[in-house]
C-alpha cells in the first residue's frame, strides 16, 4: 500500500424504498427539467421504465424521450447516436436506467456532449479528460453488479477493433446514484449471479491490488462481506429486497473502492475475454476469479488471509488456523461458486459459456497483456501466466 493516495465520490447516493421519487428534486436542484431517459428493451418489457416514469411524474417530471435501444454491450455508434438525438431534442440532463451497459453509455454520451464533440473516438487516449459542460446525470443501476453508478470508469466496446475500450476520468461520475429495490427485483437468478459474483470480484481486486489504500480497502471489505451473505439469497429469493438492498449497497460499495484503487488480472483476463469473445463479463469474472488467487497467492498469502474475516465472518475466521486462512479464503469463493452454479447454472469453466475455443487463448492472452488492469496486479504476469490460467479454468 502507498504513502500517497486520493480517494473521490462526488456523487449523492439515495439508497432505499421510493428513493426513484427523489429524482426530480434532484434534477431540479442541478438546474435539469429536460431528461432524456436511456434504458433497454428488457427492462421496457419487464415495467422498470414504466415504473421510473411514473416516479417521475410524481414530481412533476417528463422525460423528453425515452431510448431503450441500449444493446447488453454497448457502442461507440450507440453513444454517438444517443448525443445526436439529446441535442436534437433540446434535453438537458441523462437519466441512466440499466445495468452497466446503460450507465456506460451514458457516461460515453456525457463525455461528448461535455467536450463538445460528435464522436466518442476523440476523447479515446486522453490522458487527463478535461471537465468541459456540465450534463446533469442520474444512475439508476437494474443490476447489483458493475458498480458503474459509483465508478470513473467507462467501457464501450469498438466493433471494429473487437476492443473493449476504457474511459477514465472523475468527470464521468454520475451527479446522483440512485438504489431503489424495485429496479432488481426482476433481475433473473442466473443474471442475479453473474453480475453478483462481478461485484464480489471488484471488492476483492480492489481489496489487494497495487493502488490499495485505507479508504478504498475500508469499502471493499464491507462490500465482500454483504454481497457473500446477501448474494445467494437474493438468487434464490428474487422478491427478497432486503437482500437485494444489501446487494445493491454493496455492488455501489464495491465499484467506489475500485474506482478509488483498480482491480486486477480477473479484470484483465476477462476484459480481454468479453472482447475476442463476447463472453459475458459477470461470467468471466465467476469463471476466473479463483484461479488467479491462487497465482496471487505466493505475494498475496497475508492479504488473502485477511479476506476471510469479511467474506466467511468471525467463526470461520476463528477456526481456521493463520497459515491456512488464504488456502481457505480461496476454498470459501470456489464453494460460493459451486452454490450459486447448482442454483442457476452459473458457469464455472470456460467450456460451460460455449463462446470460447482454445484457438481464441492468443488473441486473448494479447490482449490482456495490453489491458490497464494488468499493470496494478499484485503478482506480474506475463503472456505463458495468462496462456496457463487460461489452460487451468478452460474445464
Amino acid at each position: 500500500m502507498g504513502a500517497y493516495y486520493e480517494f473521490k465520490l462526488p456523487s449523492k447516493i439515495l439508497s432505499g424504498a421510493e428513493a426513484l421519487e427523489h429524482i426530480p428534486h434532484e434534477l431540479n436542484t442541478l438546474g435539469a427539467f429536460r431528461p432524456l431517459l436511456l434504458s433497454d428493451q428488457g427492462l421496457e418489457k419487464v415495467g422498470s421504465v414504466k415504473i421510473l416514469l411514473e416516479a417521475l411524474a410524481q414530481g412533476g417530471m417528463t422525460a423528453v424521450e425515452t431510448f431503450c435501444h441500449i444493446p447488453p454491450d454497448s457502442s461507440i455508434q450507440v453513444v454517438n447516436q444517443v448525443a445526436a438525438l439529446y441535442r436534437q431534442l433540446g434535453c438537458d440532463a441523462l437519466i441512466a436506467l440499466g445495468g452497466g451497459s446503460v450507465i456506460d453509455t451514458a457516461k460515453g454520451v456525457g463525455m461528448v456532449l461535455a467536450q463538445e464533440g460528435h464522436d466518442l473516438l476523440e476523447s479515446a487516449g486522453c490522458e487527463v479528460l478535461p471537465r468541459g459542460n456540465h450534463v446533469p446525470f442520474v444512475a439508476v443501476p437494474t443490476t447489483a453488479g458493475t458498480g458503474s453508478e459509483a465508478t470513473l470508469v467507462a467501457v464501450v466496446a469498438n466493433p471494429e477493433t473487437k476492443v473493449k475500450m476504457e474511459f477514465i476520468s472523475y468527470h464521468l461520475l454520475p451527479d446522483v446514484a440512485v438504489l431503489d429495490p424495485r429496479m432488481t427485483e426482476t433481475l433473473p437468478p442466473r443474471i442475479t449471479a453473474s453480475t453478483g459474483f462481478d461485484a464480489l470480484v471488484h471488492a476483492i481486486e480492489a481489496a489487494t491490488c497495487l493502488q490499495r489504500n485505507p479508504v478504498s480497502d475500508a469499502f471493499a471489505e464491507k462490500a465482500m462481506g454483504q454481497i457473500a451473505r446477501a448474494l445467494p439469497v437474493a438468487v434464490r429469493e428474487g422478491k427478497n429486497r432486503k437482500a437485494r438492498m444489501i446487494m445493491a449497497n454493496g455492488s455501489l460499495l464495491a465499484g467506489a473502492a475500485f474506482s478509488n484503487s483498480m482491480v486486477g488480472l480477473v479484470h484483465a483476463i476477462g476484459h480481454a475475454l468479453g472482447g475476442v469473445c463476447r463472453v459475458a463479463h459477470g461470467d468471466a469474472m465467476t469463471i476466473l476469479l479463483p484461479a488467479v488467487m491462487k497465482y496471487n497467492l505466493p505475494v498475496c498469502r497475508d492479504r488473502y488471509g485477511e479476506l476471510l474475516l469479511h467474506l466467511a465472518g468471525p467463526e470461520v475466521y476463528a477456526q481456521t488456523p493463520a497459515h491456512q486462512r488464504a488456502e481457505k479464503t480461496i476454498e470459501f469463493l470456489t464453494g460460493l461458486r459451486r452454490e450459486l452454479s447448482k442454483l442457476c447454472g452459473l458457469p464455472t469453466c470456460l467450456q460451460d459459456t460455449g463462446k470460447v475455443s482454445r484457438a481464441d487463448f492468443d488473441a486473448v492472452a494479447q490482449k490482456a497483456m495490453n489491458d490497464g488492469a494488468i499493470v496494478v496486479n499484485p503478482a506480474q504476469a506475463d503472456y505463458s501466466d495468462i496462456i496457463a490460467i487460461l489452460e487451468e479454468v478452460w474445464s
